[in-house]
């Protein structure tokens, strides 16, 4: 049994290849990280102009949906995400409602590197937080007198991809000096 006065150590001293991989020289933790920190609605806004008379509306309305994505840097190790989401239901009579949503989500990121942190505030960290966003748009729908509308699943890394490597062919096909 030890001495509960002693402390048994690997690391030694005279060689940098003792020290784990994932602490620095001086013990700090140099390993990434990242964390859902919190989410939260930023802004909601629900219209529903044409009601009660839109509810006897007969025809299928059309749904048109927008979706963007916001990130900025709030703190060193702290980023914020924002799913901006618009459906907007008309049909040949006017507009039905009108749903506008601003869904935030607080990134917690140590250790992690530009070309690791990008693809995450853009593709992964709203795939993360796309379902509470649905859930949100899906009552506020049914709260304003309709059914419920479902967003069907986005598959953001997708498109991520997808305009990187359209960024990256208008990068390349731009004439040197009139980028």
């Amino acid at each position: 049994m030890a001495d509960e006065g002693n402390i048994i150590s690997n690391l030694t001293l005279d060689g940098a290849d003792s020290v784990p991989a994932d602490h620095a020289a001086n013990g700090e933790d140099t390993s990434p990280a990242i964390g859902l920190i919190s989410q939260y609605v930023k802004d909601l806004s629900v219209e529903n102009p044409n009601a009660p008379e839109s509810y006897q509306w007969a025809e299928q309305p059309e749904m048109h949906v927008d979706f963007n994505i916001a990130a900025r840097n709030l703190a060193p190790d702290v980023h914020e995400i924002e799913l901006k989401i618009n459906v907007t239901s008309k049909g040949a009579q006017g507009t039905a409602f009108i749903v506008e949503l601003v869904y935030g989500a607080l990134i917690g990121m140590r250790n992690v590197t530009e070309e690791q942190a990008h693809p995450f505030l853009f593709a992964e960290g709203p795939r993360l937080v796309f379902p509470f966003a649905r859930r949100i748009i899906a009552d506020a729908v049914r709260d304003a007198g309709y059914p419920p509308l479902l967003l069907d699943p986005i598959d953001f890394n997708g498109l991520y991809l997808s305009q990187l490597a359209q960024a990256n062919e208008m990068a390349t096909a731009e004439p040197a000096g009139h980028a």
